[in-house]
């Protein structure tokens, strides 16, 4: 938790928030693998802290709409939903058992501000100003799906896009996006070893 406060100023309630998602996590996990069981005692700077590179980026204005795709056990949908009391955050995931995760989740800390969705992506019909994810698919594939999603009404500095948290080598996945591809290494946010290899990738749609 402490990891948290160390980038970012909190108010009271989002601290309380994120302090509760350890032992919801660990409870949720012994009966759904949502983290792998060796990772939960890294869930702060794996999951949590990872998910809120997206907040180095872009401070999201109130009323922007969010779709976090194959969210998972909510990464990074629930930590930037904590963030961002102000900003709707739909999280969608094929798989139930993890969307009910999501639910219960969030239910359990009082965030009025998710929606989920079990489906798969392309069954989706409503309208974001981003999508955001962590490595689901390749880029030219989730740009692909998304494309169509992405709303023209712009409400933030950065124009509505994809905001993507991947590792590896990313070149090659970026390149059909030329110079329009932004790739930036999470080690210029956070100082921890685990983020050297991390990068964060905002595509403009």
């Amino acid at each position: 938790m402490q990891l948290i406060t160390k980038y970012f100023s909190l108010t009271d309630r989002q601290k309380e928030q994120f302090e509760a998602l350890d032992a919801l996590y660990r409870d949720w996990n012994s009966k759904i693998n949502v983290i792998s069981r060796k990772d939960i005692d890294n869930l702060y700077e794996h999951h949590v802290l990872h998910s809120l590179a997206i907040a180095e980026l872009i401070h999201f204005k109130p009323g922007t709409n969010v779709m976090d795709l194959g969210t998972g056990g909510g990464f990074p949908g629930i930590p930037l939903a904590i963030m961002f009391p102000e900003v709707k955050f739909h999280l969608v995931d094929s798989i139930g058992k993890k969307i009910h995760v999501c639910e219960e989740v969030s239910k359990a800390i009082d965030l009025q501000n998710v929606t989920t969705q079990w489906c798969r992506a392309e069954e989706v019909k409503q309208q974001f100003h981003f999508v955001v994810s962590r490595a689901v698919m390749p880029l030219p594939d989730l740009v692909k799906i998304i494309r169509k999603r992405i709303s023209r009404e712009q409400k933030n500095a950065l124009p509505n896009g994809l905001i993507c948290l991947k590792g590896g080598e990313l070149e090659q996945e970026a390149r059909p996006f030329g110079k329009s591809a932004q790739i930036t290494s999470l080690n210029e946010y956070f100082e921890e070893a685990f983020f050297e290899t991390k990068k964060l990738v905002y595509i403009p749609l």
